[in-house]
């Protein structure tokens, strides 16, 4: 596939769209996983923008792959792309945590009353715990990455580029 539009490499414009749609996937999941006026209000569009974000990744990174055989490999593009290749395991987890907690409140309703009867409240306090432990890691982690990547992006084309305004 040629990853190019209008003489732009694409990545540079998949990037953007990356850079957005990942940390809004995190941020809607943690909003509905732990506030139910969010919860109502955002209903399927939480695991819709993470499948969105999912979505996204392997097409940038394929799009970032076809741009690193036109430009010239440097150790700061190689260390971008190795940044790169750890995102998509953080957003399969946003996209997995964001399905489970629609499916859950949306469905699960009867179920979760079951499930309180049988543990006791201590017990499932301490389910819904780790649910958002482990959620906020997986949204952290995600978030975390993209700035990681975001930076050594920058670092790669821009340092040495251009002039700040400090040195005047």
């Amino acid at each position: 596939m040629d990853y190019e539009i209008s003489g732009l490499p694409m990545h540079v414009l998949l990037v953007h769209c990356t850079v957005v749609f990942v940390p809004l996937a995190a941020l809607c999941t943690l909003l509905s996983l732990l506030w139910p006026a969010a919860r109502r209000r955002l209903g399927i569009v939480t695991p819709l923008v993470a499948l969105l974000a999912l979505v996204l990744v392997p097409v940038t990174m394929a799009a970032g792959a076809w741009l690193l055989d036109r430009v010239d490999t440097t150790p700061r593009i190689l260390a971008h792309m190795q940044i790169a290749g750890t995102l998509l395991p953080w957003v399969v987890g946003v996209f997995l945590v964001a399905l489970a907690q629609w499916l859950w409140f949306r469905y699960g309703g009867r179920q979760a009353a079951g499930m309180r009867r049988r543990m006791g409240t201590a017990g499932s306090r301490v389910v819904g715990i780790v649910a958002v432990v482990v959620a906020l890691v997986l949204c952290g982690g995600a978030v975390a990455t993209v700035a990681l990547i975001g930076e050594s992006g920058s670092r790669a084309v821009w340092e040495g580029l251009f002039r700040s305004g400090a040195e005047d």
